[in-house]
């Protein structure tokens, strides 16, 4: 059993604390989450992750606003279409591990 000094050296900072709170906020979202996993595979334009997800382009675009904001997204430009793909490993790791919990 973990002694109270022992709790304390293994807690991040509050500040830590609190930015991770925010993070896993936005993972709360069935919308977003339906986002993340599209974009699992590959790059997607928004037009395209629409159609796959069954869902209008502004709610997608507002959706990819939110994850870009949360460094979840990132985005490439070719000519006037704007493609996104997962930040890096570690969105994919996230995503993945929750649906693994899930189906234990």
């Amino acid at each position: 059993m973990l002694d109270k000094c022992q709790i304390n050296e293994a807690m991040p900072e509050e500040e830590t604390i609190c930015d991770m709170a925010d993070f896993f906020k936005v993972f709360a979202d069935s919308s977003r989450l339906k986002v993340l996993w599209a974009l699992h595979r590959g790059e997607v334009c928004v037009t395209h992750l629409a159609e796959q997800l069954s869902m209008n382009t502004p709610a997608v675009s507002h959706q990819l606003k939110i994850l870009r904001q949360s460094h979840l997204v990132r985005t490439r430009r070719e000519g006037k279409k704007v493609y996104y793909r997962l930040a890096d490993d570690h969105v994919q790791r996230i995503l993945e591990l929750g649906s693994e919990h899930m189906s234990e």
